[in-house]
């Protein structure tokens, strides 16, 4: 039985050996290993490697490919000292101050939207105005700033602060200026003789007290409400002075307490006001204005 072998041509023999040693050439290295090395022009000596697959983004049906997510929202930076010269600009707030009122509200110093309008508690986030509707001090009435003006003539109220001078927020006071701003405020209170004072916010009273007992306030000797008979303010000869009632700060940036927490603190200097407001009977000359009757507090 005879076998045929087909036989490739020469010329096709002799350029597959070619190609062949030209994709295989055996190369040497200088420690004497041996690596095969690529001369092929089409396959170039690249080092392949494995790349991870695109994880795919799953969009909300409110973004579409063209709109970046949302960012994140931006942390308010924390305030520090800053000196008066700062704000040496903005002008003073005034006071709302006459005598004999039931009460006054101290406040720690004017924000610069106070400041710029001229009216107490004047940025939209305070709750200030809120509170003295919801505690009953204005009645079921929600007064705006710009009638901080009114306040002695409809409710028997007025309005002042510990330091005079405006700035961002409280933490660009430096604690000895509102300590300071202590018998300033003593001054004003024995001057005008209202009932009682209101003090808006925990670190008023704390500066009141450093000035008062030369230390700052230990933490059992806080209590919002009512002070002791013995804080009270503006004493002086031939007046007892004025009861204190520490309320909440009513900053929008007072985080403390929760806004009902903020109510209940509130609400019983509001239902004082209306008791007392009610025992005032006599109208004087018929401009709102009320006098005390007697017994006073």
């Amino acid at each position: 039985m005879s076998h045929f072998r087909h036989n490739e041509p020469a010329d096709d023999k002799n350029q597959n050996k070619a190609h062949d040693e030209n994709d295989r050439r055996i190369t040497r290295s200088s420690n004497g290993s041996r690596k095969k090395e690529s001369t092929s022009p089409e396959f170039p000596n690249y080092k392949l490697t494995r790349k991870r697959p695109l994880e795919a983004t799953i969009l909300s049906p409110s973004q579409t490919p063209s709109t970046p997510p949302p960012s994140a929202k931006r942390r308010r930076q924390p305030s520090k000292y800053a000196p008066p010269s700062k704000y040496a600009h903005l002008p003073t707030l005034l006071d709302v101050l006459e005598p004999d009122l039931i009460c006054v509200f101290v406040g720690t110093n004017p924000g610069i939207r106070t400041a710029t309008s001229g009216h107490a508690y004047a940025h939209p986030s305070n709750q200030f105005w809120k509170l003295l509707q919801s505690s009953g001090c204005t009645e079921n009435e929600r007064l705006r700033p710009e009638q901080d003006v009114d306040l002695p003539a409809l409710y028997s109220m007025g309005n002042t602060n510990i330091v005079a001078r405006p700035s961002r927020d409280a933490a660009e006071l430096s604690k000895a200026e509102m300590a300071e701003g202590t018998p300033i405020l003593e001054a004003k209170i024995a001057k005008y003789r209202p009932e009682a004072v209101c003090i808006v916010g925990k670190g008023i009273w704390e500066a009141v007290w450093r000035w008062r007992y030369q230390r700052g306030m230990r933490k059992e000797e806080f209590r919002y409400g009512w002070q002791d008979e013995g804080e009270r303010m503006g004493v002086c000869a031939g007046w007892e002075g004025a009861r204190v009632f520490v309320a909440t700060s009513t900053s929008g940036l007072s985080a403390s307490t929760k806004p009902h927490e903020k109510e209940a603190i509130w609400r019983p200097f509001g239902e004082w006001v209306q008791m007392r407001r009610s025992e005032r009977t006599r109208v004087d000359g018929g401009d709102g204005k009320k006098d005390f009757e007697e017994g006073g507090t």
